[in-house]
Parts: structure tokens; C-alpha cells; sequence
């Protein structure tokens, strides 16, 4: 995602994120933005349920956060344009989806401006239905040995797009879908931030279906 015209250089960049549960991840950035090890800020958080821990989360870092619940739109397309609203308003430079459990249906004034963290190692066990524990369970019994997590700009799919970067961690003799989750949610607490961190830095941006990376970008694959 080249620098908008708006953008000054250096300024950090305005992040709106999407949840849908306790906002791990959410936490996760916020830690980090505070300790300046992350340059970005988070301008709106957008739920798609009122009573989780991630809205309690957001206001207690005094973010503002908006419930937009798809029951209480017509349709899934009134429910897509009341989140785009609140991006818009909240003038986001990236929107990251993080356990955000709904599709949104991105509109093209966003298009490479979305991403998507996915706690397994795209394109293996994702798409619809493959959320949480889940994920973790379908790598455990297909005998996989190694697992991770996938930082992918975000389309009009379930976990699909263009991969930034993925992260590996490997499916110990013994793990449980639970034990699994643990070690894989520390690689995504740092792949996330390294992915937001290439975008600022211009180091990886979207044009077409691909991901573009600067000559000196890191890997995708650590």
C-alpha cells in the first residue's frame, strides 16, 4: 500500500481493526503501539458483537469502538456498508481483520488496503467454517508436522489473498488442539505487527492479486 497523498512521511499509520471475540490480537497491537514498537495508531475498533472482551478492551485504551452486528441489517450488503462507513469516518489508512468471524464485503475504495491474520499456514486448512480451535484441530488430524500463522492482504473470500508473510511453528508430539493454539498464537503476536510495521515502511504494498515486496523486504516465510 503506497503512502496516500494525504499521508505525511513518517506519519504513523491509522489503523481501523474488525473483531468479533476477546480481541487478543487487538491487545496484542495496542501493547505494542504504546511501548513505540509498533508505528501506527488505532483510530476505530468495529465489533460484530457487543458483549465480548475485545469491545471492553478497545474502551478501556480509550479507542473508540462501534457494534455493527449483521443481524440488525436487512441484508449482508447493508451490513458491509455500515462497517465501510465507519472506516471512512475514522479515515483509516489499513483495516486489519483480526478474528473478525463475518465476511465484510470490501469495497473497491479499500482494495489493498485489508488484512487478515489466519492461524494456520495458508492455503491449508482455512476458508469458511475454519475459525479458532478449529483450525488447530484440522492441522492435528491431518498429521501435519508443521503449522503456523499467515498475515495475507484480505479479498472478498475467506482467508484468501495475497500472502505477506507466515510465520512457522512446529506440531509437537502429544499437542492437543489447545496446546497448539498457545504456541501459534505467539507466532501471530508477532507476525502481525511485522506485517503492519513492512506496510508503514513501504516495504510490501498490493497491486493486482499479487504482494509486491521492496528489494530489502523480509521473507515471506520465517
Amino acid at each position: 500500500m503506497p503512502r496516500p497523498d494525504n499521508k505525511a512521511e513518517n506519519a504513523p499509520l491509522r489503523l481501523g481493526v474488525l473483531i468479533s471475540g476477546g480481541g487478543r490480537s487487538l491487545q496484542n497491537l495496542i501493547d505494542r503501539i504504546q511501548a513505540g514498537a509498533l508505528r501506527a495508531t488505532i483510530e476505530i475498533v468495529v465489533s460484530s458483537r457487543r458483549e465480548v472482551a475485545g469491545v471492553q478492551k478497545a474502551e478501556a485504551a480509550g479507542i473508540s469502538c462501534s457494534i455493527v452486528r449483521e443481524k440488525d441489517s436487512t441484508n449482508h450488503g447493508e451490513f458491509s456498508a455500515a462497517i465501510t462507513r465507519c472506516l471512512r469516518n475514522a479515515n483509516v489508512d489499513l483495516v486489519v481483520l483480526a478474528g473478525f468471524m463475518v465476511l465484510w464485503k470490501i469495497p473497491e475504495e479499500f482494495s489493498g488496503r485489508v488484512i487478515n491474520i489466519h492461524p494456520a499456514l495458508i492455503p491449508d486448512h482455512c476458508g469458511k467454517g475454519l475459525y479458532g480451535m478449529r483450525v488447530h484441530t484440522s492441522v492435528i488430524r491431518s498429521g501435519d508436522t508443521m503449522s503456523g500463522c499467515t498475515v495475507h492482504y484480505a479479498d472478498n473470500q475467506y482467508d484468501h489473498g495475497p500472502v505477506i508473510l507466515q510465520r512457522l511453528v512446529p506440531v509437537e508430539h502429544g499437542d492437543t488442539p489447545e496446546t497448539l493454539a498457545r504456541r501459534v498464537f505467539e507466532a501471530e503476536c508477532k507476525a502481525l505487527p511485522q506485517a503492519i510495521q513492512m506496510i508503514a515502511n513501504e516495504k510490501v504494498w498490493q497491486e493486482g492479486h499479487e504482494a509486491v515486496f521492496a528489494a530489502n523486504a523480509t521473507a515471506p516465510r520465517t
